[in-house]
């Protein structure tokens, strides 16, 4: 890693070479401004009130200079970053570390940030999200990249407004894989198969709730990729939601959890780059990609919570369906084949009412904060089915979803 520190000093540019210019008038005489010019006379002694309170600004002037500490930055493997602790300063958070140095925590009465040393991984009000790069700490001191700040922290901390507001009316739901593209396999089940079982059961759900709803698929046919995305654009979706199922094939007891794909902020790599470099390009989606970021982040949470799941986080990635679409898009990996509690949800008919449930509150909760609300629910679509049982806490993260989506 090539690092490189720069000390660059805040107010105190300002107050020092005026302050240190100054120091001599302290002790010399005052006098009056009421000399007179180009007639030899000197001045009669300044008023002692006077004299005290030009005395007292000065010194002021040279404890500001004295104490204001320089603001520190750096310039690592081509990211400008910034201190974590001044930024959280600036912000109304405090910020300490813990666990011995390797994590720090940022937080105020109404925000909770965790971020890990040398990690891409943070923690936001309690739901993980990756960033676009590692925090590093320089001389001791937390640097965060300015670029993170820009297009994850404060996103999600002030979201965005649309600038019309207009309430979200059509979502296109994708059902992932299809026809020859069967997706991950466990025995004789077929991702393609639940992806379109939960696609009609959340169909469902969003119409009680008052939204239009379209599929690009409603039945076991391929649709190709860049179609998906297309459809939703020609159809003037307000919301893309592409759903699929994750498998790995190892660590099958541990490997657990729902994750939420947006898309990824130009001028970074994905978080499951496999070989894509930060150099991609601007893609439609990063026009709303702020909005984007909200409605994953949302999502997860109602996935987390409402499912009592393990939470895999908030990811980045340039997915084909993604990166064409033109309002805010996610796919959602609505856990893992694999395990064998987590499997049962995603097969059965009431696991996945739950699931769709979870989403269709995400989607609810992020236009509370983007639009205006929509039409109150009838009594009789109030139901709510009571979470399953918490599933395991193992902790790998291994994924066999490739960047094709």
């Amino acid at each position: 890693m090539r690092r490189r520190g720069i000390g660059f000093q805040l107010l105190a540019i300002s107050f020092q070479p005026l302050a240190f210019s100054l120091w001599p008038l302290l002790f010399q005489p005052t006098i009056s401004l009421e000399s007179t010019a180009g007639h030899g006379q000197v001045g009669r002694p300044m008023s002692k009130r006077f004299a005290w309170l030009k005395n007292f600004a000065l010194l002021i002037a040279l404890c500001l200079a004295s104490c204001l500490s320089p603001a520190h930055a750096a310039f690592i493997n081509g990211q400008n970053y910034v201190s974590l602790v001044d930024w959280a300063r600036a912000n109304g958070l405090k910020c300490f570390w813990l666990k011995r140095g390797d994590e720090i925590v940022a937080t105020n009465r109404t925000t909770r940030l965790v971020f890990d040393k040398d990690s891409r991984m943070a923690e936001v009000n309690g739901i993980n999200v990756a960033l676009s790069f590692p925090v590093a700490v320089d001389k001791g001191t937390p640097l965060i990249a300015q670029l993170d700040l820009n297009t994850t922290i404060r996103p999600l901390l002030s979201p965005p407004k649309a600038a019309a507001a207009k309430r979200i009316t059509t979502i296109c739901l994708d059902p992932g894989h299809g026809g020859k593209d069967a997706g991950n396999h466990t025995f004789w089940r077929s991702e393609k198969t639940y992806t379109l079982a939960l696609a009609l059961e959340l169909r469902d759900q969003l119409k009680k709730a008052g939204f239009n709803v379209i599929l690009t698929r409603s039945k076991d046919t391929y649709v190709e990729l860049p179609d998906r995305p297309a459809l939703a654009n020609r159809h003037g979706a307000d919301l893309f939601v592409s759903l699929h199922f994750n498998a790995t094939p190892t660590g099958k007891n541990e490997v657990e959890g729902p994750q939420t794909y947006c898309i990824t902020p130009v001028g970074a790599s994905s978080t499951d780059a496999q070989g894509e470099g930060a150099n991609f390009g601007a893609t439609t989606a990063n026009r709303v990609e702020q909005r984007s970021l909200l409605l994953a982040y949302q999502v997860q949470k109602s996935l987390v919570k409402n499912l009592s799941a393990k939470d895999r986080g908030v990811r980045r990635a340039r997915f084909a369906v993604l990166r064409d679409a033109a309002m805010p898009a996610i796919l959602i990996e609505g856990g893992y084949m694999t395990h064998p509690v987590e499997s049962k949800r995603i097969y059965s008919a009431v696991g996945r009412r739950q699931m769709s449930l979870a989403i269709v509150k995400g989607i609810l909760a992020y236009q509370r904060l983007v639009s205006p609300p929509p039409p109150a629910l009838p009594s009789t679509n109030r139901s709510v089915v009571k979470n399953p049982p918490a599933t395991g806490t193992g902790t790998n993260k291994v994924s066999m979803k490739n960047q094709t989506r």
